[in-house]
């Protein structure tokens, strides 16, 4: 039996940093990064171009490991869950989603191929209600991947995240490919998604000072970590 250790007591953060370290090439972009995430929180991350947003996503994400510091999710350290539980729960959307070839349908629906998604079910219902307020409709999902657009591929990669249903979800700019039509859509079906489940959260970074005021509650700057 694993030893699970504790966040300290009286904790009811969903996801929890503590001391958290960035460095690069010997040098530290940011140390000491406390940050707490409870559920139904909206959370957008601010930093200059180069101070390691994208890193900080992919570390509490499981991708890649921190130089310092701790992760806790639901009062786990991250060492203690399995990854692939993890994962399947701390969800990352990356700014330049990696697809595979196929149409669009079949990527989606691969997904839940996986063991650790086999009590979920792809349901294409599902999928056409987000594609709907994002002006696609079931044609889009014949579309082979080659010959999306990077906005495109970001949509594809959003809504495969959705379908799966992850506690927190950890968005890498994931507008920065869309027009401002776009971007408003996007954050309209993310509004909805958080809605629908008062147990999830998200964090999102964004160089749009304007959209951080739209999508969350409280921003954190990140080059202001000691």
């Amino acid at each position: 039996m694993i030893a699970f250790r504790p966040t300290p007591s009286g904790s009811d953060a969903l996801l929890e940093v503590r001391g958290l370290g960035c460095y690069f090439l010997g040098r530290p972009l940011w140390r000491g990064l406390d940050l707490t995430l409870h559920a139904g929180e909206r959370l957008a991350i601010n930093a200059p171009s180069g101070t390691g947003k994208t890193v900080l996503l992919r570390m509490l994400a499981g991708l890649i490991n921190a130089s310092e510091g701790e992760i806790y999710f639901e009062n786990r350290l991250l060492q203690d869950w399995s990854m692939p539980a993890y994962r399947a729960q701390v969800m990352l959307l990356a700014q330049q989603p990696a697809l595979p070839l196929g149409r669009v349908e079949a990527i989606l629906a691969a997904a839940f191929a996986y063991r650790t998604h086999r009590h979920r079910t792809f349901c294409k219902n599902q999928v056409l209600e987000y594609l709907q307020p994002l002006g696609r409709n079931e044609d889009f999902l014949a579309q082979h991947t080659d010959y999306l657009s990077g906005g495109e591929a970001q949509l594809i990669a959003l809504i495969r995240c959705l379908l799966l249903e992850p506690r927190v979800l950890l968005l890498d700019e994931p507008t920065a490919s869309l027009d401002s039509a776009s971007t408003g859509q996007i954050e309209k079906l993310l509004d909805a998604w958080l809605r629908a489940n008062p147990g999830r959260a998200w964090i999102w970074t964004s160089h749009d000072h304007s959209q951080r005021g739209r999508i969350a509650d409280r921003v954190i700057e990140l080059s202001g970590a000691a």
